[in-house]
């Protein structure tokens, strides 16, 4: 059987992994000179499965009037002419409900869980470094307002078996000492015990290699122009090098996936949502933060990667736009130098834009389409990197027609029909 990966971001490499483990032929095609050059490239670095929620909860659209009002501001939508943006958001606020928030969520978890078991089942397989942590996520509150809104999360976490701990200050600053130099700028925290930290690029180029040995083939500097379909299904990936042919097809490929489907009439509600990072070395190791801190103020996410330390957030609606302006990362920016500023080299920071694949209810796209032999792995958002192994390792059983370890229902396009 060959099959043919679109895309070798972390979605698709995990997914070329897992199938070549089980004996399949498989090629990877992407448009970068490597793996992971673009979402998977500079993202916040957190494993986030204890804080794997969907953007779409109850109460969102007002915290999204605030938000943009903010100097720093966590939200920014640019109105564009574009029905694609306006019929995403839409959708987005329909699932801002009690009800679709439970169930979204379930969705998510479920993903999110198998991936961690997933991911500590491949580390114990193969000699990947990433500068991996498992120190959890700490959910700062700067307010007692966000402690009482935090009880909501707390009942939630409890409900789907994710461990957590309830910290006062104090608590905060044993689980990371750097914010010991800023203690009067929060009131306490909410710790993700199972969450862990690691570079998704990193991990993403070290399981290429790893592919590479088990034959998979990387196609690179190739961009994809469509699929060639038949009666009986999907024949050939079409290229401006020509058509590669297989007999099953794979697209992973984040945000462009609803852009290349749509000529095959598939339709998928997924919106390129940008993000922004900086990375910046280690000055002072105390003073610098030891796993994820997730700023509840800013929705800002500080992560120590080995010596150095990774800025992510900010959400703007602005369709396929990837570029870095002057005063882009400024929200980022202001975060890591208001909670550690000792911590870090600012005269060294990098700064980085990706697109996020975003879903209005917050769920990833996983599984069959309305073609026999085409198979999704896109639309995770914010959390591909936290759910890249379990949507690898389910969607390669699924196309290897093996039982995949966790159910599929409600994963799949047909949701959205």
């Amino acid at each position: 059987m060959k099959v043919i990966i679109l895309g070798a971001g972390v979605i698709g490499v995990t997914t070329a992994y897992y199938l070549a483990k089980q004996g399949a032929e498989v090629v990877v095609i992407d448009r970068q000179r490597e793996a992971g050059l673009e979402t998977s490239f500079a993202n916040a670095g957190e494993l986030s499965y204890g804080m794997s929620s969907p953007w779409a909860a109850p109460g969102i659209p007002k915290k999204a009037l605030k938000w943009m009002l903010m100097r720093y501001r966590p939200l920014t939508i640019w109105p564009l002419l574009s029905t694609t943006m306006w019929s995403w958001g839409l959708q987005m606020l329909r699932n801002c409900n009690e009800a679709s928030y439970r169930i979204n969520k379930s969705r998510m978890v479920r993903i999110s869980g198998y991936s961690r078991e997933a991911l500590t089942d491949l580390m114990a397989e193969v000699p990947i470094q990433f500068d991996q942590r498992e120190l959890g996520t700490l959910q700062l509150f700067r307010s007692e307002k966000q402690v009482i809104s935090s009880k909501v999360d707390q009942e939630i976490l409890e409900e789907f078996g994710s461990p957590f701990r309830v910290l006062d200050r104090e608590g905060c600053i044993d689980a990371e000492p750097g914010l010991k130099h800023v203690s009067e700028k929060f009131v306490g925290g909410l710790q993700l015990t199972s969450d862990r930290t690691g570079d998704c690029r990193k991990f993403t180029t070290a399981l290429a290699s790893e592919a590479e040995k088990l034959g998979v083939q990387f196609r690179y500097n190739e961009t994809i122009k469509g699929l060639r379909h038949e009666a009986s299904g999907i024949s050939a990936v079409m290229t401006e090098n020509g058509e590669v042919e297989g007999d099953k097809f794979v697209c992973c490929l984040g945000p462009f996936s609803a852009v290349l489907l749509r000529k095959l009439g598939i339709r998928l509600p997924i919106y390129p949502v940008k993000g922004y990072s900086i990375t910046l070395p280690v000055m002072d190791g105390d003073a610098a933060p030891q796993s994820t801190i997730m700023d509840e103020s800013f929705k800002v996410a500080l992560t120590r990667l080995g010596d150095r330390i990774r800025v992510a957030g900010q959400a703007e609606i602005i369709g396929y736009n990837k570029s870095l302006g002057k005063h882009a990362t400024d929200a980022v920016r202001h975060v890591v130098n208001d909670l550690f500023p000792k911590g870090g080299d600012q005269s060294k920071i990098e700064g980085w834009t990706g697109l996020r694949p975003m879903t209005p209810d917050g769920t990833p796209i996983l599984g069959r389409t309305k073609f026999n032999n085409l198979f999704l792995n896109t639309g995770h958002g914010t959390l591909g990197w936290t759910m890249a192994c379990g949507s690898g390792r389910a969607v390669a059983d699924l196309v290897a027609e093996k039982e995949p370890d966790i159910s599929f229902d409600g994963l799949e396009a047909s949701r959205y029909a």
